[in-house]
């Protein structure tokens, strides 16, 4: 069974940081990029982060730039979103997605981790 776990969200003060977690199951990790997108209330989803497989590429929102990281262990399936200097407009449900390389549309998705930031 393919499964997309994220972890690590929770309630944060503006300024502050989390690291989400993303873990992967059933399927071959390491042949896949790797994205991050948030959703927040009334708004369509967005792209935060991308990696690709073997992890040495990387790109950015612009509202993320500076701030956020992406990274990958592929050794423990899993791919991560350290985010920091988080501020109120990044609140929202964010959800990791898979590619499989040479594909357009995303062939897995998590259930997504709330991230809140508020004081």
């Amino acid at each position: 069974e393919v499964q997309l776990v994220e972890s690590g969200g929770g309630l944060v003060q503006p300024g502050g940081s989390l690291r989400l977690s993303c873990s992967a199951s059933g399927f071959t990790f390491s042949n896949y990029a790797m994205t991050w997108v948030r959703q927040a209330p009334g708004e369509r989803r967005a792209w935060v982060a991308r990696i690709n497989n073997g992890g040495s590429n990387t790109n950015y929102a612009d509202s993320v730039k500076g701030r956020f990281a992406i990274s990958r262990d592929n050794a423990k399936n899993t791919a991560y979103l350290q985010m920091n200097s988080l501020k109120p407009e990044d609140t929202a449900v964010y959800l990791c997605a898979a590619r499989l390389v040479g594909e357009i549309q995303f062939n897995y998705w998590g259930q997504g981790t709330q991230v809140t930031v508020s004081s």
